[in-house]
């Protein structure tokens, strides 16, 4: 992905600043970056279903960014996957994030690349940084700093890169706003006040609703955006605001 390489050196220099360490997915080109192993407090206790608790995580890598219309139109090219309709990139929106697809053909487009969606609990530790910041950013809602209803103007995605200034400590850009983002996990609403205390923990065993975080540019309220906040959808559905990006687990 040539297009990615400068931009992306220049949109995470903030959220690289303590060196944290890189690696490329040799078979999509996503840049994923290390989230180290340990504990940290999931939930902010703003809603009924994310209540404050301790989740401890191995380490992983998870992508920088979403992956992109690009990425995707190779996926479909290489497999001709292509569920629910034809699926094109709109000239121009090459490195914008892929959407309309639905959970499984994210999850199948995870399992090409050889990496997997990530967990509630990944997303969460990653958007929130190493000091489990309400936002990305910090604790208080700003609006410039991600893609969202107020900003977009006549747009609606954003590149991929865009909204440096947003970057989370672990430096991920546009967790919060741009798209909704499938995670793996099946909704459960009392799932974490049930388990407590968990490790690596990965959702209710069955639901009928899949995972689905950050916001998006269709969105205003600024509760939507928060690291913790947790919405649902159904994983048959396509939305021109609904993408998703990788993890990988370390090895």
């Amino acid at each position: 992905m040539p297009w990615m390489d400068g931009k992306l050196c220049e949109a995470t220099e903030r959220g690289y600043r303590q060196a944290r360490p890189l690696v490329r997915n040799k078979k999509d080109g996503s840049v994923l970056v290390l989230v180290p192993a340990g504990e940290f407090e999931m939930g902010d206790g703003k809603d009924n279903d994310c209540p404050k608790h301790r989740v401890s995580l191995d380490a992983y890598y998870i992508g920088v960014c979403c992956v992109t219309n690009a990425q995707y139109a190779r996926f479909v090219k290489e497999t001709r996957r292509v569920e629910g309709g034809k699926w094109e990139v709109e000239r121009g929106k090459e490195d914008h994030p892929a959407v309309n697809v639905s959970w499984d053909d994210a999850t199948a487009y995870a399992k090409w690349a050889g990496c997997a969606l990530p967990t509630e609990a990944q997303w969460e530790k990653a958007a929130r940084g190493p000091a489990g910041l309400v936002y990305p950013w910090g604790n208080e809602w700003d609006e410039k700093k991600c893609r969202n209803s107020v900003n977009r103007g006549s747009g609606e995605t954003c590149a991929v890169w865009e909204y440096p200034a947003g970057a989370s400590g672990y430096g991920t850009l546009n967790q919060s706003g741009n798209v909704w983002e499938w995670c793996r996990d099946w909704y459960g609403d009392n799932y974490y006040s049930a388990a407590g205390a968990a490790k690596n923990p990965v959702g209710p065993a069955r639901g009928s609703r899949r995972v689905h975080r950050g916001g998006s540019w269709l969105r205003v309220d600024a509760s939507d955006f928060r690291g913790a906040y947790r919405c649902r959808d159904d994983p048959a559905r396509r939305a021109g605001n609904q993408g998703f990006r990788l993890v990988r687990a370390v090895r």
